[in-house]
């Protein structure tokens, strides 16, 4: 499910270009003072918080830390204010160590129409709320209005806040590795002894921080986020994985939630809600690919994209992929990127990255082409070209392990992978396949929050017919769970995440009249894309 937010897994994933290390836990002494009552907020801004925590000695965590919050913003992007909200690290012993939240904010620059503070939940698990605040901020604000001060956080394990670290080689960095894509034929053989690889490394490695990664705790932090803001209600608009986030926090504090937004939810069964998002791709693959099938044999698609065509109709888009695939499972070509050729399951991944938003369509395309020109040589992406960060690596997998236990029979993966191969296969098979939570070491803490129709009628979803991600079918579950709290805004378009994302005026309007408002569609609507 984010778990889900840029691309759920993706996006989490490529937090790596966005995030810093700040692997201190603060100590109780230090933190004492406000395991118990919550310490206002030392809000400065951004740039001036990352001077101090610039190390006098060189310190790899503080110097990454002050990068992240120093990270460059778009040119037209609002100043923002930054700060650290120190958290349990175990909510049951509150004054036990702490750890660091990075928290940003962008207050209303019109403070007589501010009714309150809206949280921005971002997706992953691995995204940075505060980067991608400060990247949707001016847009946000101009829809808003001034009629709130805008905030969001890093989640502990990500950017700027406390993170951990599994220890993890390079290899088992790869986009393509961490995702279990079995070998060609679909033998599962070497993905399992990766995956049980990374799970052993991050019980070595990961501690009582990466233990502590959890939804569950997550929804603590901004429990403990809203006291410190000195708010006794809060906004939100969750996107991805941060949806999910979003509904555990408004069914554990439903007092506090005034007007809340799911944009791009996934199904929220505690029995499925990890292994459901990974099972899910499959299917949000093939509701997704016609609309790039359709773009890549559009004639007028020549005129904004240099070189031909894919092909002359749409449906032989899919035939042509696939058989380009297989051909790449035999034989690699050799990419731009020395040491790394273009795989079948790197052109596989390439497709999961792209069907994310009608922009990428063009680099696929690229890709696609040069693959099957003799002479080309394909230009990978960032994500596909370079190794994650292993704290970012550390966050990915720790969350969605830890909330949920996952089956750890080798068989039943081999037969599910068989299965799945041949129902979609555009995935080949990996979403059913054995990742690192098959094998995880550390039973989870606590049973996931079960999603019911108890609590305020103050839920709103939006969600894209045909998102790769988190799919319409899974965000029906959502709203089943939801009952009566929650209106659900579909919206005729494909790609994952809808507001302020992918120009659809009706969807836009309806959230931006709700949180400004107060006006929610009486019954579940429907815009045209």
């Amino acid at each position: 499910m984010t778990t889900y937010s840029r691309r759920a897994l993706v996006l989490a994933l490529s937090a790596a270009s966005v995030a810093a290390t700040l692997t201190a836990v603060v100590t109780p002494q230090a933190a004492h003072a406000g395991a118990g009552a919550v310490p206002a907020l030392d809000w400065r801004p951004c740039a001036e918080q990352a001077r101090t925590l610039e190390p006098a000695a060189g310190s790899a965590a503080a110097s990454s830390a002050a990068s992240a919050l120093s990270a460059p913003a778009p040119a037209s992007a609002p100043a923002q204010e930054c700060a650290q909200l120190p958290v349990p690290l175990d909510y049951q012993d509150p004054y036990g160590p702490q750890l660091t939240l990075a928290v940003s904010r962008l207050r209303s620059e019109r403070p007589e129409a501010r009714r309150g503070t809206l949280l921005f939940i971002p997706g992953g698990p691995g995204g940075s709320g505060v980067r991608q605040l400060a990247q949707k901020g001016a847009a946000l604000r101009k829809a808003m209005a001034g009629a709130y001060d805008l905030v969001s956080f890093d989640p502990r394990g990500v950017g700027g806040s406390t993170t951990a670290s599994c220890g993890l080689d390079a290899a088992d960095r790869d986009l393509v590795n961490l995702r279990p894509w079995p070998g060609p034929g679909g033998d599962i053989t070497e993905s399992v002894t990766r995956s049980r690889r990374i799970a052993d490394a991050c019980a070595r490695n990961g501690g009582p921080v990466l233990r502590s990664l959890t939804t569950a705790n997550e929804a603590r932090d901004i429990d403990r986020f809203r006291q410190a803001l000195g708010e006794e209600k809060l906004s939100a608009w969750g996107v991805s994985y941060g949806t999910y986030v979003g509904a555990v926090y408004a069914q554990k504090y439903p007092r506090h939630t005034d007007r809340w937004v799911l944009d791009s939810s996934g199904d929220p069964d505690p029995a499925r809600v990890a292994r459901g998002w990974a099972a899910n791709m499959a299917v949000g693959a093939d509701d997704r690919f016609p609309d790039f099938a359709a773009w890549a044999a559009d004639p007028a698609r020549e005129e904004e994209e240099p070189g031909p065509r894919l092909a002359e109709r749409a449906q032989d888009v899919r035939p042509l992929f696939l058989a380009l695939a297989a051909k790449l499972d035999r034989e690699p070509k050799e990419s731009t990127t020395p040491g790394t050729p273009l795989t079948g399951n790197r052109l596989r991944q390439a497709l999961q990255n792209a069907l994310y938003s009608d922009a990428s369509f063009p680099q696929l395309a690229r890709i696609i082409r040069a693959a099957m020109d003799p002479a080309g040589k394909p230009v990978l992406p960032a994500d596909l070209a370079q190794p994650l960060r292993d704290e970012d690596a550390a966050v990915t997998a720790a969350v969605i392990c830890n909330d949920v236990r996952w089956p750890g029979s080798v068989p039943a993966y081999e037969r599910a992978v068989a299965t799945n191969r041949v129902r979609h296969p555009l995935t080949a098979g990996m979403p059913a396949n054995a990742f690192a939570c098959s094998f995880w070491k550390d039973a989870p803490a606590e049973k996931p929050t079960r999603i019911t129709a108890e609590g305020p009628s103050n839920i709103l979803m939006i969600q894209n017919l045909r998102d790769p991600s988190t799919p319409y079918s899974g965000a029906l579950k959502m709203r089943e769970a939801l009952g009566d709290r929650a209106r659900l805004v579909t919206v005729d378009h494909g790609g994952h995440s809808v507001y302020l994302g992918n120009g659809n005026a009706c969807g836009d309007r309806t959230v931006t009249e709700y949180l400004t408002t107060g006006r929610r569609p009486a019954r579940d609507t429907y815009c045209a894309d």
